[in-house]
């Protein structure tokens, strides 16, 4: 997880990530952003990202698809939920620049590192929150997974159009369409606060992003009044 080749002229040389996700759509957005040169830190709680432990590996804690997702990284471990583990994350952003979460809203609150407190340590901070619906839609609050957007944003209906048998995706779509969403986001508050200073509070949901990202194809020849045609992929 050591930065491999990192050089001073990349485009986000300088720039300091830390990042508190886990599974894949918040370490693909880390991931990424070290791509780009940003220097980023991975928290991770004491029992590990639990990719670490999913699928084939060589070694017990490093399993493939963590691998994938955690490139250019550097990694430390504390426990989240005690005095010393916030204190280190209030350490670490204290001259962060971006700070990457798929932590539900309501636990970052009970943990003191919601965008408040944290901004508390860093008031320039840039700080993601990615997570399964949106704060200020119906389905705030509740938990969510790749198969639940890919049911729910239409993924599953779509094949079945396609194919004619209901399924989903063979790849964990949704987190990796809202990881580089959550690239986008924070890329343009980097602009943001160039042009104009200060912070900025980011929510990425996966469910209405994933509906934003397939309306193309749920709407189809129904955009128009009269319908031009039938809904679903052409």
């Amino acid at each position: 997880m050591v930065p491999d080749q990192q050089t001073d002229d990349q485009p986000l040389s300088g720039i300091k990530v830390v990042e508190m996700a886990t599974l894949a759509m918040g370490p693909l957005a880390g991931q990424t952003l070290g791509d780009y040169g940003a220097d980023v830190i991975k928290v991770e709680s004491l029992a590990g990202d639990h990719f670490r432990f999913n699928g084939p590996s060589v070694s017990p804690d490093m399993g493939h698809t963590f691998l994938h997702l955690n490139r250019n990284k550097k990694s430390v471990s504390c426990d989240l939920k005690s005095a010393k583990g916030r204190e280190l994350i209030l350490r670490l952003v204290k001259d962060a620049d971006i700070f990457i979460s798929n932590t539900r809203p309501d636990a970052m609150v009970r943990l003191g590192l919601d965008y408040d407190s944290l901004r508390k340590a860093n008031p320039n901070l840039i700080y993601c929150a990615a997570y399964g619906f949106s704060e200020h839609g119906p389905y705030a609050g509740r938990p969510a997974a790749d198969d639940t957007i890919q049911a729910m944003a239409g993924v599953v209906d779509l094949q079945e159009r396609a194919t004619g048998t209901a399924s989903f995706v063979a790849s964990i779509l949704a987190d990796k369409a809202i990881g580089l969403t959550v690239v986008n986001a924070v890329l343009a508050a980097l602009v943001k606060r160039l042009r104009v200073g200060g912070g900025e509070a980011i929510e990425v949901p996966m469910f209405e992003t994933m509906v934003a990202f397939l309306m193309p194809e749920h709407m189809a020849g129904q955009s128009f009044e009269p319908p031009r045609g039938k809904t679903g992929y052409a």
